[in-house]
């Protein structure tokens, strides 16, 4: 059974979660924090040339109970997601584009993100779910100091589009307990394509191997509460189980055969994907139940299926 203390207040104690906002904040200087890597001043340009168009404070689009996740992580009370504009993937059939593509929401310092995170545990949530994190880390761990300070205890889960730099993840050890991350393309081509990152799936194999190494499988509590461990997120694409199995035979092959994944069939088009006749129609349900069974097949067996 997992511990009901999650790791970060450990670090707190110690003073090495401070250690750690204070080396990822340094990182914005020429900013390396995610897989793009732009190499720009994040922190003096408010509005600096990178892909995130986001500079030294992190900007929120809202922070709510959210009834939608998976059952272990919505529970009965909600997961409590903090929602981040400007996502380093951006993919054209971005069915959040309105957060995922635009800065227009509150720009937040570290008090306020923590007070937040505070709010979200005041009004009874299961953790603090960061979606789309992976251009903030500095900003979030930097906010984690005070949020600990003043009685943060909730599990942290780490939601995200999988275009993680493992350098970054290692911060995060024994940071966050719950790993959520997309795993999309396996095809470089569909990752030029469709999120302008030919090396996406080099990039994600990479961050879910660290994240299994820091967390390894997902562990629920006495009430199916998740408490620590991985969780992986695919979304079913039109024309795209050649993808969905390569990305299964991964994580079967080189994660573990416990990793409990979320083949998930919600894709409709959206944002740009009229541009591409490909994923221009919703996936269909046979397309669903062959991912199913294409995940069986290579040997997963806990899988989400709510669908």
């Amino acid at each position: 059974m997992p511990s009901t203390r999650p790791s970060y207040l450990k670090l707190h104690r110690t003073g090495e979660l401070a250690r750690r906002a204070e080396r990822a904040v340094a990182m914005l200087g020429e900013c390396t924090v995610c897989a793009r890597k732009c190499r720009v001043d994040r922190l003096h340009d408010p509005k600096p040339p990178a892909y995130c168009c986001t500079g030294r404070r992190a900007i929120v689009s809202s922070a709510l109970p959210h009834h939608g996740e998976e059952d272990c992580l919505r529970g009965t009370r909600g997961s409590g997601t903090i929602f981040f504009c400007q996502c380093n993937l951006r993919c054209v059939f971005c069915q959040n584009h309105d957060i995922s593509y635009t800065a227009e929401g509150r720009t937040v310092a570290p008090d306020e993100l923590a007070t937040l995170m505070l709010r979200l545990q005041d009004l009874g949530c299961h953790n603090v779910n960061f979606v789309t994190p992976s251009h903030v880390v500095p900003q979030i761990l930097e906010a984690l100091v005070p949020a600990a300070e003043r009685g943060l205890r909730l599990p942290l889960v780490y939601n995200t589009g999988g275009y993680d730099r493992v350098e970054t993840l290692k911060l995060l050890s024994e940071v966050f307990d719950i790993y959520m991350p997309d795993v999309k393309f396996a095809r470089r081509e569909t990752g030029r394509e469709l999120a302008r990152a030919s090396d996406y799936f080099e990039v994600a194999k990479a961050a879910v191997l660290e994240m299994h190494r820091q967390v390894g499988d997902l562990e629920t509590d006495e009430e199916g509460i998740a408490r620590r461990g991985l969780l992986v997120r695919h979304l079913v694409m039109p024309e795209g189980l050649d993808e969905t199995r390569q990305i299964m035979r991964f994580l079967a092959r080189e994660v573990s055969r416990d990793t409990f994944v979320n083949v998930m069939p919600q894709y409709h088009p959206a944002a740009h994907a009229a541009e591409h006749p490909r994923i221009n129609r919703p996936i269909t349900l046979e397309e669903y139940y062959q991912a199913l069974a294409i995940a069986e097949e290579e040997g997963l067996w806990r899988l989400d299926r709510r669908g």
